[in-house]
C-alpha cells in the first residue's frame, strides 16, 4: 500500500556503458553534444540487441572503436542518477573493454572525449554513474 503523498518512483533509462582505461589508469569519458557532463561511452539498446551488442555498436558509432561483443567483460548492473535527465535513474549494464592500440575519435553525437584521472573530479562535471563507481582515485 502506498501513501497518497508518496513521491512517484523515478523513471529508468537502460543503457550499456564501457569502462575503458589507458596505460596510465585514466578512464575514457565522453560529453555528448548539447550536454555538460562527461560520462562513460555507451548508449541505449536497439530492438533485439543484447547489452554487449549495444555497447559494441555504440563504441563503433561514437568513437570509431571496434570491440566484438564477446570480448567485453561484464562488470555488472549499476544504477545512478541520470546526468542529463532530471528525475530519471540510469540503469547500466557495464562492461570492461580492452581497446588495444585503437585510438578513440569523436563521432556520432559526441562533442568531446577525455581521459580522466582522479584529480579531474574537482574540475570536470562528471556523471554520477562514472563518479560514484568508476572514476580512478
Amino acid at each position: 500500500m502506498t501513501s497518497a503523498n508518496a513521491a512517484p518512483a523515478p523513471l529508468r533509462i537502460h543503457v550499456s556503458a564501457a569502462v575503458i582505461l589507458d596505460d596510465r589508469g585514466r578512464l575514457l569519458l565522453v560529453r555528448k553534444a548539447g550536454t555538460t557532463a562527461f560520462m562513460q561511452p555507451g548508449g541505449k539498446p536497439e530492438p533485439g540487441e543484447t547489452a554487449s551488442e549495444t555497447l559494441s555498436r555504440e563504441l563503433a558509432e561514437e568513437l570509431g572503436i571496434r570491440v566484438d561483443p564477446w570480448e567485453l567483460r561484464p562488470l555488472g548492473e549499476f544504477t545512478a542518477a541520470a546526468a542529463n535527465e532530471p528525475g530519471f535513474l540510469v540503469v547500466a549494464d557495464v562492461f570492461a573493454a580492452d581497446i588495444g592500440a585503437q585510438r578513440p575519435r569523436v563521432g556520432a553525437e559526441i562533442a568531446e572525449l577525455r581521459w580522466v584521472g582522479g584529480a579531474d573530479a574537482t574540475t570536470l562535471e562528471i556523471a554520477p554513474l562514472a563518479r560514484e563507481n568508476f572514476l580512478p582515485r
